[in-house]
């Protein structure tokens, strides 16, 4: 019976260029990462507030971010092979 938003991620802060650079690593390739002027109402902050996730779902992230993201990374890279 909970109308508000309730955000679910990972409560450790990343930059977009962490991010990149941590994909970068682990699908490899010879991609670039390039830096561009950032968007009028980009988000400085990237940190989700999981507090309302921990109380009312009694929810929180168990698996560390790297390990979520190789996870993530190894089955977009199974469904591409697919096509």
């Amino acid at each position: 019976n909970y109308t508000l938003p309730v955000n679910i991620g990972n409560p450790v802060e990343h930059t977009i260029n962490e991010f990149a650079t941590i994909i970068k690593e682990l699908v490899g390739g010879n991609s670039e990462i390039k830096h561009v002027a950032e968007v009028e109402d980009d988000p400085q902050r990237r940190k989700p507030d999981i507090s309302r996730a921990k109380k009312y779902l009694k929810w929180e992230p168990k698996i560390p971010f790297k390990l979520r993201l190789t996870k993530d990374c190894q089955l977009f890279s199974k469904r591409i092979e697919t096509f």
